[in-house]
This record gives structure tokens, sequence and C-alpha cells, in this order.
């Protein structure tokens, strides 16, 4: 502060001092950012800067990807640069996905003239809710029963072959495709961002969603379980004309910035490129319907001439719960919560071992890890399933027609006579639902059942509908009767 006492100075005194003053604090600078102090390659790696390289696999960045997906809809023009692209959806509405093959002459040669199979998926994009996404889903569909977050508008697709969708698996997608041919799918999302925000006062922004595209070939069993190429893309959903508005509103909003600041944002582009990412993981919580495996070869509906039913086929297995055992050690307590998507309080568990995890009440788990994944972990470690919305018992035709023939030959016509039930469970409660577990009870492909019929009063049959579904008793029972469709190789399943 010894300056602030002179007496004042000339303007040109002024600026030379500072000029010198300038210069010197600039001396050395090359010295001390020398090549073997600093290099920017040190810079970049800083996790600030691997968080957008976190989610690709190791050298594919100059990699030139096999296959490429294209979202035929526009990105928002208030992104900004270097910041993942996000684009806004309608609720319903059908949206194109180009599949295009990106290979270049004589790569990936296992796959030509061969089908590859695609599976589509609607995801979080936080964090937080990946974690409890099981749940968020169940929630979803306990308040929009019978509906599906995602579907395939199979009448608009293009090249697509042998499309499913699991009645269990409400947001994902899979079919067959060529990659030598133009293939296009179009898919609905019919869930809203705002479904998922923690409070709903109204005004809330929504969270956002990832639609993921895994693509896997056969292997040497005739199964597509290969991995080939996984790409993703960040999506908001709004309700119908939604997404419109809001496209509008970021446009002004850019429109109305100055020109520099323009700059730092990113255009808006008329399709959204899916970006390469790590394959979806494994679902690690127990499924009581599998989906459906893609075989070259689909297994045959056996069935006598005339009126019969299917040879008896194995019992599917059946996936056993993974519960926690109380003599689990604290190592095998730290592995079942990493199955089962505890990962986040490993450490506050590190020393519990099975039955010290056992003892914890509904009030301590709660405590311990908040609201939501305390329920959550508490029903897990009590192994709680959750009940089906509807059980139905059926019984082959022919088999109690066997043994029914039987005792009569021995003279046993009198004794009470045992047959075999195996019990459905319908949370659909859809008649393609119903479908597709009698085709998976009796190991069969689905598309070989035509129609489903009840045997009404004086022999009718009856064609089961949806609606004929939901007012269906629960734990009735049925006896499963086949009769070969004249028209076609299928087949009709008769409930009597």
């Amino acid at each position: 502060m010894a300056w602030a006492l002179k007496l004042p100075l000339t303007d040109e005194v002024i600026e030379s001092g500072l000029a010198q003053d300038f210069d010197a604090s600039l001396s050395g600078i090359g010295q001390e950012l020398g090549a073997g102090a600093y290099s920017m390659s040190d810079v970049l790696a800083l996790p600030i800067f691997k968080q957008e390289e976190s989610n690709l696999p190791p050298d594919t960045e100059n990699k030139i990807l096999p296959f490429q997906y294209v979202l035929c809809a526009a990105t928002s023009p208030a992104v900004k640069l270097h910041d993942e692209t996000l684009t806004y959806l309608n609720q319903g509405q059908s949206y194109e996905i180009r599949m295009l093959d990106n290979r270049k002459i004589g790569e990936l040669p296992e796959i030509t003239g061969k089908m590859v199979k695609s599976i589509i998926r609607v995801v979080f994009h936080d964090r937080r809710l990946q974690y409890t996404e099981h749940q968020q889903l169940e929630g979803w569909r306990w308040n929009r029963p019978g509906d599906r977050i995602l579907d395939l508008d199979i009448p608009m697709s293009i090249g697509i072959i042998d499309p499913r969708a699991n009645p269990t698996q409400l947001n994902t997608v899979e079919f067959l495709w060529d990659p030598s041919k133009r293939t296009s799918v179009f898919i609905q999302v019919h869930c809203i961002s705002t479904e998922f925000t923690m409070r709903k006062h109204g005004g809330e922004k929504g969270v956002p969603f990832r639609i993921q595209i895994d693509t896997f070939k056969e292997n040497e069993s005739g199964e597509y379980t290969e991995h080939l190429h996984s790409a993703s893309c960040q999506v908001k959903v709004f309700k119908p004309k939604g997404a419109d508005r809001k496209q509008k509103t970021d446009r002004e909003k850019m429109e109305k910035r100055a020109p520099q600041e323009k700059e730092k944002y990113q255009p808006s582009y008329e399709t959204t490129i899916l970006t390469e990412c790590s394959p979806w993981p494994e679902v690690t919580y127990v499924n009581n319907s599998p989906s459906p495996g893609f075989n070259s070869t689909h297994n045959n509906f056996p069935v006598a001439e005339g009126n019969g039913s299917p040879t008896h086929q194995p019992e599917p297995v059946v996936q056993v719960a993974d519960n926690l055992l109380p003599t689990a050690t604290p190592q095998d307590a730290q592995q079942w919560l990493h199955r089962n998507r505890f990962s986040p309080f490993c450490r506050l568990f590190t020393n519990f071992s099975g039955a010290d995890l056992l003892k914890l009440t509904r009030e301590d788990v709660i405590q311990i890890c908040g609201p939501a994944d305390g329920i959550r972990l508490f029903n897990a470690l009590k192994g709680r399933v959750v009940r089906p919305r509807l059980t139905i018992y059926v019984c082959q035709e022919s088999q109690q027609s066997r043994e029914q023939q039987q005792k009569h030959e021995n003279g046993d016509a009198a004794t009470n006579t045992f047959f075999i039930y195996h019990a459905i469970y319908l949370e659909e409660l859809t008649a393609a639902e119903l479908t597709e577990k009698i085709a998976q009870l009796f190991n069969i492909s689905s598309r070989q059942i035509n129609q489903i019929f009840k045997q009404g009063p004086t022999g009718i049959h009856v064609i089961v509908s949806d609606e004929m579904i939901q007012n269906f008793q629960d734990e009735v029972c049925f006896v499963l009767d086949t009769m070969k469709d004249d028209t076609n190789d299928g087949y009709h399943i008769i409930l009597k």
C-alpha cells in the first residue's frame, strides 16, 4: 500500500509502470509450464474429464462401429456444447428408429446373410432411479394396469422379424432383423417423465430417460447371446403435443440470446444419433416369467389326430428366489447385497452376517437406508413375493381320459381319480399373456396357438378375450383340449 502515499502521477507514467509490472509477472511462465512440468494429457486424465468416456467400452474412440441407430426426432437446441443431446418425445406417438449397417467390406463375415437380434429398452438416465428401477416399474404397473411403457408399432415397422414384448418386462421389446436389408422400427413410449418425479405439485421437471439398443448375434447353440453393439440417447417424454411445445419454447429462448451466448449451445439436429455405450446388464431380480429365447429352430407342437392335447413336456425350469440365509457369512451377505442391487449400502453392512441382517426390524432398515430402499431391502430379506393378480389351474384332457380309461379297465370306477394340474399366473389379464403362458407351460411357440376358446353352454366355443379373462374367478380350474386349425398348421386351445 506504499504507492498510495505517493503524489499523483501522469497517465503516461502510470501506464508505463503497469506495463513493466505486467511484463515482469509474465516472465518465467514458459519455464514453469514447460513440457516436463505439465502436459495436457495429464489434465484430461482428471476424473471430471473422464465422465463422458466412462460409459464407453475401451478402445472404441477410433473404431468404426458396425451398426448405427438413428432416432427420427429433433434434438433440443437448449443443450450446451460437449453435453449429451436431449430429445423430446410425445407420449404414445410412433417414432422411427433406422437400423443401419455400418460395416466395412469383410467386417463381421459371420453375420453376413444371417439375422441379428436387437433389444430396445427405455431406462432411467439418473443413477438414483437406476438403483430402484424394478420398484419404480412395479409402481407404474400398479397405477397403469394393462399398459406398457414401451411398444412396437408393428404395422409401421419395416424389416423386423418375430417381434416380441414380454408381459413382465414393460420397458423392453425385441426383434430379429437382417443387417443387409432396409430396417426401420417404430416405437411408442407410453410413460411420461413427470410420472417418476419425487414431488408432484405441478410444474415440476420430468426425469430424463434413455433409449438403449443392444444387438446380439447367434452363438454355436443358435441362441442370440453374443454381444455386437450397444448405443443409447437421452430423451424426455411429454404428454401428447407437449414435446412440440417444449421444442418451440427452447427455440424461442435461444433466439433471444446474444450471439456470444448462442455459440455455447448446440444447434438443433433433425434426427438423433444414438451414441455407443456399454451393454445393458442382465436383470438381477427374480423374474417369474422369463422372456422366451430366440432359437433358429422352434419346438414342435405334437398333437394327436383329431381332438387331442399336447404331448406332455418336461416341466419348465423355475428360478429359485435368491433368499439370504441365516448361515451366510459377511462375505456372502456382501455378495447378496450386490446381486440384489443394494451396492450403495454394502459399506454400512460390511461386518453383518446373514443372521445379523435378518434380525433387523422394518424400522431399523428404514432408518438406515431411507424409506424407499429400506422397504425394498426389508422385503428382500423376508423373501416376500408379489401375489399374482390371477391364478388358474389347467390339466390336459388326454391325461384325464387315459387315467379314467385305466381305472375303468381295472374295475376301479368308484375309486377317486387323481389328476395333475399346472398353475398359470397372470399379471396383465390379457389373452396374449394367457397364450404365452400356455405356450411356455408346454414348451412350444406361442405362434402355433391361433386362438383360445372357452367351452360354454351346450358345448359352444366362446372366444377368450381380455374382458373374459378379467372376469375369471381366482384359482379357477380348466381342462385343456386342442383342435387343429384346418386353414394352417396352427391349433386352437379349448378351455373346458
